[in-house]
């Protein structure tokens, strides 16, 4: 059929009063096969414990093909079955209403309608049914039908390898292939009187991303999440109630806008050195270090009473004689973790005698997981990489740079990141200076959320950014299964495609 003469095309449910026409359209499908066509009473057994499985394609009215299937769990049929056996003897016997996966029975379009990608239709509508269903995946045996050219040269598994490599053509395993399913395992003996696949098949996969394992707690997961960034005004403070007083004032802002993450920039609380700006730097920082516990117990109290999950940015902490650059995620369920910064800069080790941390994990949070870096850290792709691999959606980067330049190399690392990790990252900073503190005298910030760059993201990658250097807050919506779509069917797969056969990234040490 020509695409001119094409008026409608329509996807329906499949009814028993289109049977005729049915039949006549699966026997010039198979025409190779004109007995393998089902009968009436198939139809209606299938119609009557499956109605939302079977559907039909039509063109101008006119019944152009057809999709069967239902749902099995898939334990049962994983491994060696064959095609009279998940149809229970064609009886369908084996639909399993509380099952978690939908096995594909049927697929055929006749042969006048094809070119016009109706077969991709039908599959995406299996595929939207799946995720309505909250089913694991699509299954079905894939027939192999040019493989009688091939049987006297290749296995099964050679013939399967070569269509994938696109050095030999298959229509049927091509068409599976382009619609993102993957081979699973070959099928014998799976089809009686299949001659032309040699009664092979390959058990197809496709995999729901959303799918979610049923759990009887109650609890909400949420996929868009709000972040709340704090682009902190660096001034003085007499003590530490008015820091304290400040900090929970844009608490108060971020949670009154509903947002689940509030972020504060790397050594926020540097203002509090002020009263010790006449001892060394050494001995200043370490008396700041001193309030830390305090901060942590306070911020713990705020995480609660405002709902929300807070990333207290950085601030020093004495442990055994050895000060390190750490921050804490106080959640809003009372519970608290902590992270470290890996890299500390030259200046921080020359000046203040800090020594980098060895903890690397990423956190699960009631908003997915999430990772945590700070500054210098987020140069180092590693690390971004390695929590990608535990399964990060969120990257926050507090940070603290006092000229332009350095505030760039975090800007176009932290975008980097976004990138190659296929997540989100924020990053918040401190502006202003502190005459009256040594080595925190003057401050450099635009706090950003930065994305991937694919369709369904901005095309520079820039959700939202603040003004620089100007105290505010940024608040900004990520949607999580963006990033689940992204990892499947983006333009670019970053994380999929990594060679894996040529280099590999671990951890040297163990975190606890």
């Amino acid at each position: 059929m020509e695409l001119s003469e094409i008026k409608t095309i329509e996807l329906q449910y499949l009814d028993l009063k289109d049977y005729k026409e049915l039949k006549e359209v699966m026997v010039s499908a198979y025409h190779a096969m004109p007995e393998m066509y089902w009968e009436e009473s198939h139809i209606a057994s299938l119609l009557e414990k499956f109605p939302q499985g079977q559907v039909v394609v039509k063109v101008n009215g006119q019944l152009a093909g057809c999709a069967l299937s239902i749902i099995v769990r898939y334990t049962q049929f994983e491994g060696e079955h064959t095609y009279q056996e998940v149809t229970g003897n064609y009886t369908f016997s084996t639909h399993t209403p509380d099952g978690d996966m939908l096995y594909g029975i049927d697929v055929f379009i006749k042969p006048e309608f094809r070119g016009l990608r109706l077969g991709r239709r039908l599959y995406d509508y299996r595929k939207e049914l799946c995720e309505k269903l909250n089913l694991k995946g699509i299954v079905f045996g894939g027939r192999i039908p040019n493989y009688h050219k091939y049987a006297d040269q290749l296995s099964p598994k050679e013939y399967i390898e070569k269509v994938r490599l696109k050095e030999i053509d298959d229509p049927v395993l091509n068409f599976q292939i382009s619609n993102d399913f993957h081979p699973h395992r070959i099928l014998r003996n799976y089809q009686e009187g299949d001659e032309a696949s040699g009664e092979y098949a390959v058990l197809l996969e496709w995999d729901n991303i959303y799918y979610e394992k049923p759990d009887r707690r109650a609890r909400i997961e949420k996929t868009v999440v709000r972040l709340g960034l704090i682009q902190w005004q660096m001034r003085p403070y007499d003590q530490l109630e008015d820091l304290l007083e400040q900090a929970e004032y844009f608490i108060d802002a971020v949670s009154g806008y509903r947002s689940d993450f509030a972020l504060f920039p790397e050594f926020f609380n540097a203002p509090l050195m002020a009263a010790y700006n006449h001892l060394s730097e050494p001995d200043a920082i370490r008396e700041l270090a001193r309030f830390t516990d305090s901060i942590v117990e306070k911020f713990s109290e705020f995480s609660i009473s405002y709902n929300i999950n807070i990333i207290t940015g950085s601030m020093p902490e004495l442990r055994g004689g050895v000060l390190y650059n750490v921050g804490y995620l106080c959640k809003r369920d009372g519970s608290v973790e902590r992270y470290e910064k890996l890299h500390v800069t030259p200046d921080e080790e020359r000046v203040w005698g800090m020594q980098g941390g060895e903890v690397l994990r990423a956190f699960d949070t009631d908003c997915g997981k999430i990772g945590i870096l700070i500054c210098y850290d987020a140069e180092f792709p590693e690390l971004s990489r390695l929590l990608a691999d535990q399964g990060m959606d969120i990257l926050f980067v507090p940070f603290l740079t006092d000229t332009q330049n350095g505030y760039s190399r975090v800007r176009n690392c932290a975008r980097a990141r976004a990138i190659e990790n296929e997540c989100y990252v924020a990053i918040a900073g401190s502006v202003g200076n502190l005459p009256k503190v040594h080595n925190m005298d003057i401050q450099f910030a635009q706090s950003v959320v930065f994305t991937p760059c694919d369709f369904a993201f901005p095309t520079d990658g820039i959700k939202a950014q603040a003004t620089p250097n100007t105290e505010m807050i940024l608040i900004a919506d990520v949607d999580l299964d963006l990033l689940r779509e992204l990892n499947e069917f983006g333009s670019v797969r970053n994380l999929k495609d990594r060679r894996k056969d040529l280099f590999e990234l671990r951890m040297t040490r163990k975190s606890p």
